[in-house]
């Protein structure tokens, strides 16, 4: 259990916990006091505008205007307010289009603080002269950002790194304009633009949370070597070495990336890297971080990313993270499938399952509101997906009907809307499905595990019957893929349909190949135009065999265990 604050600083608040910052605020009317009459200067303008439109019936033709006023007062206030209104950039549940548009260019930089505090932090912290850690550290930070700066150094024993400082008083800031911004929740959260529709304090502990997560280096540097860890052995993935030793909560010293940002094209060409293979690893790295492993960078701009001299994708700044269930990872591969197939219902209920719509939701009249949506973002062929067109026309969606977006889908949306514009800068012509399906498919034809297994069934059987366009659908775009191995997946499945677990699915294959009282031979023709290439006779005998020495060995396995 969180111990309550001191009365003397704020250390001992160290997860973010909304009763103690209050109390603790409490007890120093005059910091409340100050902090009000700036808030209430820099947003009392707007507030009174918002008023006047509504009582002189001028909101909707003044709200372009005020959505940029909002935004630069965010900008104004500071830290705590940069970074709720790019929170609130990614929650069309709560923000209106129009004011979506406008927090989204909230700039994530401040000026930088002076060197001799910056320089002080770092030896109070780690309990040694600067001389005794760098044999070389920057007169003046190469980066300013909201939370903190950087400089560049080297390490006494020659490495090259960044060493990553917190501004001072961050957490007083940070911790005074939570504690205001809650009570502004109930006192004006009437007057906002917003779809209060769900209570929006719980909105802003969320953010909250996260936002002193992120202040944590400590923190942020178990996050980067937890990361570090899920692609060790991937080729293409690069992730800075943590130095724990000079390390601490306000003081973060990892190695240094060397490369050119993601959105200098000019750079990646210069330094003869290919930018299509560039957009590849960002999107499989992106989806592998969702679907695989669970745990996502969540802030993934251009600042985050960079494209190594060897041709690697280097991730920094591992402050915002989160982690996904299993359950939720294999909902999320369905859902991509259900939009690919345009089944609406069953994405329907896999919003229900991931917790956009409450489960007593009627989805009756939604399911067509979805199909309006998605329809005209997917067009007529899957290489036409634009993810950017789905998240503006779902932001009017949602204030229609019943939805509300998870905080950890609220930072996946985020994540994947940044990728897809870094992708842009890249390549004017990229859609982000065209690179991203024939992974998610593979992923489902593979099914490495009884529960994707099993959510493949759900994809290839509607209503008892067998969908052959959608497996069709699903093999063709696969196989687009050139990494997409079509033996290691037929192996697979051999073993499931031999296993006990795939007992059902062997009768209902039987069933669908005698669907209607005929027989499918059409369908099996067009799979077999699609695989013969793959699948030649003697290969096929040696996967077969493969597959049941495999399902011979394992029952073997486990039947020694039951004895």
């Amino acid at each position: 259990m969180q111990q309550e604050p001191s009365s003397q600083s704020l250390d001992s608040i160290v997860t973010y916990n909304a009763t103690s910052i209050f109390k603790y605020y409490l007890r120093r009317p005059w910091q409340l006091l100050g902090r009000t009459l700036i808030i209430f200067w820099y947003l009392g303008g707007f507030f009174l505008r918002s008023l006047w439109d509504r009582s002189t019936g001028k909101r909707e033709s003044n709200r372009n205007q005020r959505a940029i006023q909002l935004r630069e007062v965010l900008t104004r206030l500071g830290p705590t307010f940069i970074k709720v209104g790019q929170a609130l950039s990614t929650r069309p549940d709560l923000i209106q289009k129009i004011y979506l548009d406008e927090l989204i260019k909230l700039q994530d930089q401040l000026p930088p603080f002076d060197n001799a505090t910056a320089f002080a932090i770092i030896e109070s912290q780690l309990g040694l002269s600067l001389s005794q850690m760098f044999r070389e550290i920057s007169n003046d930070p190469i980066a300013a950002a909201s939370l903190g700066q950087v400089y560049y150094g080297y390490l006494l024993t020659g490495e090259e790194v960044a060493i990553k400082v917190q501004r001072p008083n961050l957490k007083k800031i940070i911790s005074l304009d939570l504690c205001w911004m809650r009570l502004g929740a109930q006192w004006f959260g009437g007057f906002l633009p917003l779809n209060l529709g769900h209570n929006l304090t719980l909105i802003i502990d969320e953010f909250g949370e996260k936002l002193f997560e992120e202040i944590n280096y400590t923190n942020e540097a178990k996050n980067a070597e937890k990361f570090a860890r899920n692609f060790a052995g991937d080729p293409d993935v690069k992730v800075p070495r943590i130095y724990r030793e000079f390390s601490s909560h306000y003081v973060l010293t990892l190695e240094w990336i060397h490369g050119c940002k993601l959105t200098d094209i000019a750079e990646i060409q210069k330094a003869g890297l290919d930018p299509q293979k560039m957009i590849k690893i960002g999107v499989i790295s992106g989806l592998r971080q969702l679907l695989e492993h669970g745990f996502f960078h969540a802030d993934p701009h251009p600042g985050n990313l960079f494209a190594t001299p060897d041709g690697r994708m280097a991730y920094i700044d591992f402050g915002m993270m989160d982690q996904l269930e299993e359950t939720t990872k294999e909902t999320l591969v369905s859902s991509v499938v259900q939009l690919i197939n345009q089944d609406y219902q069953a994405l329907a209920d896999d919003f229900i399952k991931l917790g956009f719509l409450s489960k007593d939701t009627d989805i009756t009249p939604i399911i067509p509101a979805l199909e309006k949506v998605f329809s005209k973002a997917l067009g007529q062929k899957v290489k036409d997906f634009n993810f950017k067109t789905i998240t503006d026309d779902f932001s009017d969606l949602v204030f229609e009907y019943p939805f509300r977006i998870p905080s950890k889908f609220a930072l996946i949306i985020r994540s994947l809307v940044t990728q897809e514009g870094l992708a842009l800068s890249l390549d004017s012509n990229f859609k982000i499905v065209e690179v991203s399906y024939p992974y998610v498919a593979s992923r489902l034809l593979k099914g490495e595990s009884p529960q994707l297994r099993r959510r493949l069934l759900e994809v290839l059987f509607k209503d008892g019957k067998f969908q052959w366009q959608r497996l069709e659908n699903m093999i063709s775009i696969a196989r687009s893929d050139d990494s997409f191995n079509l033996l290691p997946t037929a192996q697979l499945g051999i073993q499931y349909v031999l296993s006990q677990e795939g007992k059902a699915l062997r009768r209902q294959l039987i069933l669908a190949l005698l669907e209607d009282d005929k027989l499918h031979t059409d369908e099996m023709q067009r799979l077999w135009s699609l695989i013969k290439d793959d699948l030649q006779v003697e290969r096929i005998w040696s996967v077969a065999w493969s597959a049941l020495r495999d399902f011979s060995s394992q029952n073997n396995s486990a039947a020694l265990t039951t004895k």
